[in-house]
């Protein structure tokens, strides 16, 4: 099929914009971009959707969040207010996730991916977590995910809060669940901890030692909140990604959440070792952490990627916010222009998935996955190249999402779902929900 449009953004060399371009899909893979006069004449019988006011870039990629929270929405806190990180772990998190049941996970999935893809996104890196509905659970989301549309990496959250029997089978589900998506294309794994604040030095090292020849990375937040760091100086005498590195954890494929409290020798650690840090703005300013030092991490060489936490699933809104935050942070109004944002978003994201997934994700080239989003967007002003990314940071949102192919197939079809019935879903889910809140 050929989808046509006013614009294309390819994000194959910078913006790539074409005007009046079109995107050739052959099975679930992109095999041609270029002028639409030429891409319909060069391929007569393909189904042609045109979108002739429209913008078609590539499908929007998360790169840390958490389904596993969606019930929290609303949730009734049945204790005093956290005044602190810790406390909002243990009286919302922690309260939480132990009383989620395998299929919360699954509904849970289900209404995180529905709301993803919705929202214009087609890939999460997701980081799970039910201690005590551990085995079968990464299953239970890849299932969710799958059946919604929303290509996926997804991880168990190894921890040692609930006990080494807990940390023993988080460690099992992980292993055994990177085994099985070893050759899946739409759903991969990666091994998940928590962070280094509920990890003691032995789990650390089963870790490192179950990881041995999986070709993965691990998926952990780092230094969110200065708990974390003052845990790390108290019970080892190093800074969070000090601790981390000499356990071996860090390196090419591993995902680091946060890092808001780290210094510039730790920014050289993980650009050394190749990490990938995860900027996460909305969650770190809900959860009062701090600003993670994401133009001082820039200016070192770090290529931070952009996601979540769990705080949203719209990667429109959590731009503009890293936009504007980093601004009133440094109180300079040069930091972050919208070019870095969308630099973040776009390329740094796309590197990410390239270390998990086999073809492209995040740009619209020749063999890549055709996962595609299409925006109605009228620009009133000129658009180019040179601007797109603050007609992004300014005038695109949401909103205006229309249509989405992931995987060479539409999902959403004129602002409708395609691939699940939402509303029961959402009906079925409230039950789930109301029956967590009475087991708190």
């Amino acid at each position: 099929m050929i989808l046509s449009g006013r614009w294309v953004a390819t994000f194959s060399n910078g913006v790539g914009l074409i005007e009046e371009g079109a995107v050739l899909i052959k099975g679930n893979l992109i095999e041609k971009v270029g002028p639409r006069e030429q891409i319909v004449k060069e391929n007569p019988g393909e189904d042609v959707y045109s979108f002739p006011k429209s913008i078609i870039m590539p499908g929007l990629i998360c790169a840390h969040c958490h389904a596993y929270g969606a019930f929290a929405r609303g949730m009734p806190l049945k204790a005093e207010p956290p005044t602190r990180f810790v406390e909002i772990l243990e009286r919302i998190w922690w309260h939480l996730d132990k009383r989620l049941t395998l299929d919360d996970v699954y509904y849970s999935g289900l209404v995180t991916a529905i709301e993803a893809v919705k929202h214009g996104t087609t890939t999460m890196f997701d980081h799970h977590a039910s201690p005590f509905a551990i085995t079968g659970s990464l299953e239970k989301l890849a299932e969710a995910f799958r059946k919604v549309g929303v290509r996926a990496n997804i991880a168990y959250e190894v921890s040692d809060r609930d006990g080494l029997d807990r940390a023993e089978e988080g460690i099992k589900e992980n292993v055994e669940f990177i085994k099985r998506h070893a050759g899946d294309e739409f759903i991969t794994g990666s091994f998940g901890l928590h962070a280094q604040l509920t990890l003691s030095d032995e789990t650390l090292e089963k870790v490192v030692e179950a990881a041995k020849g999986l070709d993965t990375g691990f998926h952990i937040h780092v230094a969110e909140g200065v708990e974390d760091l003052f845990d790390s100086l108290q019970k080892s005498g190093r800074r969070v990604v000090e601790r981390l590195w000499a356990a071996g954890i860090l390196g090419e494929k591993t995902i680091a959440a946060h890092c808001v409290h780290v210094n510039d020798r730790e920014i050289r650690i993980l650009k050394d070792t190749g990490t990938n840090v995860v900027h996460n703005p909305e969650s770190n300013m809900n959860n009062a952490v701090g600003v993670a030092p994401i133009v001082r991490m820039m200016e070192l060489g770090i290529k931070p990627a952009l996601g979540t936490d769990g705080f949203t699933m719209d990667m429109f809104r959590e731009s503009k916010v890293a936009y504007i935050l980093h601004k009133l942070h440094l109180a300079d109004p040069r930091v972050m222009g919208a070019d870095k944002v969308v630099e973040m978003l776009f390329h740094n994201n796309s590197e990410l998935a390239a270390k998990y997934f086999p073809r492209p994700l995040g740009k619209i080239v020749p063999g890549a996955y055709a996962d595609l989003v299409v925006l109605n967007y009228k620009p009133y002003t000129p658009m180019h190249d040179g601007n797109f990314p603050w007609h992004f940071i300014f005038g695109m949102d949401a909103s205006q999402v229309t249509d989405v192919v992931v995987d060479g197939k539409f999902v959403v079809r004129n602002g409708e779902l395609l691939t699940v019935d939402e509303d029961q879903v959402f009906e079925e889910a409230k039950e789930l929900a109301k029956a967590l809140w009475d087991r708190l």
